[in-house]
């Protein structure tokens, strides 16, 4: 026990067992364990460490198992009910890299009834910590392309950037970025516009076009132009506009990701 959690290595046959029984949508085992171990709810599972070039100690909780890629694993709203109910936290942190919650990791998994169960047990929507930027789970989730999962925190209440916005569609909201006193950066403005090739979005990556996004400005997350990500998207008509346009990929502008 360390600082009132029960620690577990991921090969330790009690997280062996837990772990199958969630990612089973195994209700009946899941409890029967609960009910047997005593603050297994809220223990976090240990990994060991990989070798001497991966630095430092990660663990996760029970919730981060839920959530863990590829995600929607059967009953998985109620799993979340199940161990909430125990005594599971469901903002606690993943110990690692980043510091994600489980909400986090289901907006990566594009794993709706999951983010409808987190939310409903009070997971904070803005949370940061996430892979991308250290952002919200609506960042994950845009960012990996979990449409569903990123529509579906809007509708909950979560905030929009213009990134958000752009990478989205909604293009009200992107319009409405441009109406008030302070108006959007010019690099928030070219991450946006990036954002919207990222995500298909013609409407939205042409008003941003219009209020001076750079075509061809490549991102620090990614060796890719806007270009670049609107052909890996499959736009093939907002890659025939951003073409018009004068838009290139990076090979082309000779561009290189950093050694």
């Amino acid at each position: 026990m360390t600082g009132g959690s029960l620690l577990l290595p991921v090969d330790d046959p009690l997280a062996v067992a837990v772990s199958g029984a969630i990612r089973g949508g195994d209700l009946t085992t899941l409890r029967r364990l609960l009910t047997a171990h005593p603050g297994l709810a809220t223990a976090r599972l240990v990994d060991r460490p990989a070798g001497p070039d991966v630095p430092g100690v990660r663990s996760r909780t029970l919730l981060h198992v839920v959530t863990d890629w590829p995600g929607r694993f059967p009953h998985g709203a109620a799993t979340v009910a199940v161990l909430v109910a125990a005594g599971a936290d469901v903002d606690a942190r993943f110990a690692g890299p980043h510091r994600e919650t489980p909400l986090h990791w289901a907006a990566s998994c594009d794993d709706v009834d999951v983010i409808d169960a987190l939310l409903d047990a009070g997971a904070d929507i803005e949370a940061p910590g996430g892979v991308i930027g250290g952002g919200t789970p609506l960042a994950d989730a845009r960012a990996f392309a979990q449409w569903r999962a990123g529509y579906r925190l809007v509708v909950r209440g979560a905030r929009t950037t213009l990134t958000d916005a752009a990478t989205l569609g909604l293009l009200d909201r992107v319009e409405q970025a441009f109406t008030g006193v302070t108006r959007p950066s010019s690099g928030e403005v070219d991450a946006a516009f990036w954002g919207a090739c990222h995500g298909g979005r013609q409407s939205c990556a042409a008003h941003l076009w219009e209020r001076g996004a750079r075509l061809d400005w490549v991102p620090p997350w990614e060796h890719r132009t806007a270009l670049d990500a609107a052909v890996r998207r499959g736009a093939v008509e907002l890659v025939h506009w951003l073409r018009a346009q004068g838009g290139r990929t990076a090979a082309e502008l000779g561009h290189r990701p950093p050694a």
